[in-house]
């Protein structure tokens, strides 16, 4: 494992490379990362870069943002297939088909979306600014938001907006246990739920925290007194137990009863050996249709602007 490491330091160093992880890799791949994150964070620390070449260890759409922002570089990703169940569940033709037929709509796509699906966006948004970025539209705004209806639901909830919602969802926020929840609720009274706004209505009423991985990561590490039951991928546990050593956190389940833990197929097929062979070969590499990237920039660049604005 030492060698290992040592062998992709050497690399990153050689090729002028920047490794970004996402808060849901193994906690292996978020040690060597040079920035750990979520889509936002990966989207702003890829948008500044001055590497050459980028290694996005996440999913493949995180690489195709990464690559729609830097046409100029190199955006590698250890394993092609590192999907995501929620950009699989709006396939582009089929929500821009959805956009035609709701003309006047301003269209706002959560980032776990193909590069294809932004390409007929307004506005990108994450969980982290999703609320502020619908709320600096007026209230009287005809807006259409998709892939994530839980996230669509939750935000309508919170800004009293009444969204049109794509029908999506991602499949491990949507299989958290409300009665598993509950059993642990009962054994651990104590404890806090915090919760990601892709689960399940019925969840996020469970929750004491709902917000995006940064966001609860951040309440954790100001409350470290707290016990808590986490309701999203539990990836987010390392960094969570990194930065709060002495603080228990307590994964919720999913439905599935041989889990004790909510993990994300996809986010793990990224390994350090993959890593290696990646920066190795210089591959895979994502591309992207230049005429795709050059509409699905706007849309990201928009979000990145109004964050900035923000100060988010």
């Amino acid at each position: 494992m030492n060698e290992l490491i040592k062998a992709i330091n050497e690399l990153k160093k050689e090729k002028n490379a920047i490794i970004l992880g996402h808060y849901y890799q193994k906690g292996e791949i978020q040690d060597i990362a040079d920035y750990v994150g979520d889509s936002l964070a990966l989207a702003q620390w890829a948008a500044k870069t001055e590497a050459d070449i980028i290694v996005m260890c996440g999913v493949h759409f995180m690489g195709e943002t990464a690559k729609v922002l830097c046409p100029d570089k190199k955006v590698l990703v250890p394993d092609m297939m590192a999907g995501c169940s929620l950009a699989d569940s709006c396939p582009a033709d089929q929500f821009a088909q959805f956009v035609k037929e709701h003309p006047g709509y301003t269209v706002i796509s959560y980032v776990n979306t193909t590069a294809a699906v932004k390409a007929v966006t307004d506005v990108v948004v994450t969980s982290t600014n999703a609320k502020q970025i619908v709320e600096s539209f007026p209230k009287d705004e005809k807006i259409i938001f998709g892939p994530d209806r839980n996230l669509g639901n939750y935000i309508n909830s919170v800004t009293n907006r009444n969204m049109l919602l794509w029908d999506g969802a991602c499949h491990v926020h949507e299989q958290f246990s409300v009665e598993k929840i509950m059993e642990l609720k009962a054994q651990h009274p104590e404890a806090l739920v915090l919760a990601h706004p892709e689960c399940k209505s019925t969840v996020l009423k469970l929750a004491d925290v709902v917000g995006s991985t940064a966001a609860l990561l951040k309440y954790a590490v100001n409350h470290p007194e707290n016990t808590y039951i986490v309701a999203t991928e539990s990836g987010i546990l390392h960094e969570m137990q990194k930065k709060c050593p002495q603080t228990t956190f307590i994964p919720a389940p999913p439905n599935d009863s041989t889990c004790g833990c909510n993990e994300c197929s996809f986010m793990r097929l990224n390994t350090l050996e993959k890593l290696y062979e990646c920066l190795k070969n210089e591959a895979p590499e994502i591309t992207v249709d230049p005429e795709v990237a050059k509409k699905a920039v706007k849309p990201i660049q928009r979000m990145l602007e109004i964050s900035a604005e923000l100060g988010l």
